[in-house]
């Protein structure tokens, strides 16, 4: 049943994941069987799933690792399953970088390496350089995630620190074959970005990135400083040549779906863009105004007309509240939208987890604020606090389907008018 604004907001969220679905994702998109062995390995908050596809479409012999987040596994056959923790990495992500490397070297060049990529990666494959420990690269992801920069910034900032990202596992590949199959989850569909590139040659100068860290006011202990400011500019990947990059799941392709849906419906449709960053409550304020102005002038569509944007939206911690950058847009918009009838709006992240909480996302209509002040929660203050998903909660307003085995980042939707 899709005729009411929250079933018909969960529809399109429906339709945007299944658009990523593993299986529909890697059909047609395999390589050809190698001569010699073929390896897979993967890293990702949907790589479970993605091994689980795999195993379904491929009839040679195959082996493999890959790690995802805790309770985001699948039953494989010979793909090893490794769990590890996420958004801050841990001992178990430590032991799974390592069996991703052990599971490549030794290759010849008959051989192929499958790197089954998605977001998340870049917190379960942490893998120090000499003299960093993973102490070290815990307090990296912590400052990088409450500093509000882009996930490009910050994976470029954790490419330095990493053994295994910026293509260095395809390095350790070489002389096999690596394709790359990669659910893209960054604004732009840059396969180096997503999970920090371990397959996808690339990676910045230090010298760079350490003027980048300092000219954003990212503040790293001095030790991580140190080690930065002692690499050296130059490096370049050592393998280009047998490495193949698919793009195989976006954003836009799961935001053209949801389009589509809602046009089945008879509801209009317009696709912002599918690569918006920014800090999510000056993202929500834009938002509002947007659907303010169309709903008010009828351009570019008439009511009933849903506004859909995708991309990856930060937070920059002031508190220490619950919630992500879903549930603080949507904060921020239930106040912008505060007493607006006729709209309803629903922003998810599409891996079904958003930040690290139990929830994907919110629901916000023009009568949300109100009645979160009833509840006996004051929005403004939660939203001061990084406190999003205490507010919500208090509306049973939060937006909550588990994993979802896929991860095309920020799904947004504001309903306009009402449903045919």
């Amino acid at each position: 049943m899709t005729n009411t604004p929250r079933a018909f907001l969960s529809h399109l969220f429906d339709c945007a994941v299944a658009a990523a679905d593993p299986l529909k994702a890697l059909q047609g998109r395999l390589p050809a069987k190698p001569k010699g062995r073929t390896v897979v390995v993967g890293a990702g908050k949907g790589a479970a799933q993605l091994a689980q596809a795999f195993e379904a479409l491929w009839d040679g012999p195959y082996s493999g690792v890959i790690v995802t987040r805790y309770g985001y596994g699948a039953p494989c056959t010979s793909i090893k399953v490794m769990e590890a923790a996420h958004p801050v990495p841990d001992a178990a992500g430590l032991q799974a970088a390592q069996a991703l490397k052990a599971a490549v070297t030794g290759l010849g060049p008959d051989d192929l390496v499958i790197a089954l990529v998605c977001g998340g990666g870049s917190s379960l494959l942490p893998d120090p350089p000499e003299g960093l420990e993973l102490a070290d690269l815990q307090e990296l992801n912590e400052a990088l995630l409450a500093s509000g920069a882009p996930i490009s910034v910050m994976n470029d900032i954790r490419k330095c620190f990493s053994g295994i990202n910026g293509g260095r596992l395809a390095e350790l590949a070489a002389p096999a074959q690596v394709c790359s199959l990669i659910v893209s989850d960054v604004p732009g569909d840059a396969a180096g970005e997503v999970a920090s590139g371990p397959t996808v040659a690339g990676r910045p100068q230090p010298s760079s990135v350490a003027a980048m860290i300092r000219a954003r006011g990212i503040i790293l202990p001095d030790r991580l400083m140190t080690h930065l400011d002692a690499q050296r500019d130059g490096e370049a990947p050592r393998l280009v040549d047998r490495n193949e990059t698919r793009i195989i799941a976006s954003a836009a392709i799961s935001l053209d779906a949801a389009a589509k849906a809602a046009r089945a419906k008879g509801v209009n449709a317009w696709v912002l863009s599918d690569r918006i960053e920014g800090e999510a409550r000056d993202v929500a304020q834009v938002h509002a105004a947007l659907a303010r102005q169309v709903a008010d002038t009828g351009f570019p569509y008439p009511a009933p007309v849903v506004l859909l944007s995708g991309g990856e939206t930060t937070v920059t911690l002031r508190h220490k509240g619950r919630g992500g950058r879903n549930s603080e847009f949507q904060l921020a918009l239930a106040l912008a939208l505060d007493g607006v009838a006729g709209m309803h709006a629903l922003a998810a992240d599409t891996d079904g987890i958003d930040g690290s909480e139990d929830n994907a996302g919110a629901f916000v209509d023009g009568t949300t604020a109100d009645r979160m002040r009833r509840a006996g929660s004051d929005p403004q203050t939660h939203l001061q606090h990084n406190d999003a998903y205490s507010a919500f909660a208090a509306t049973d307003d939060l937006f909550v389907t588990g994993p979802t085995g896929t991860n095309v980042n920020d799904f947004r939707a504001i309903l306009i008018g009402d449903l045919p």
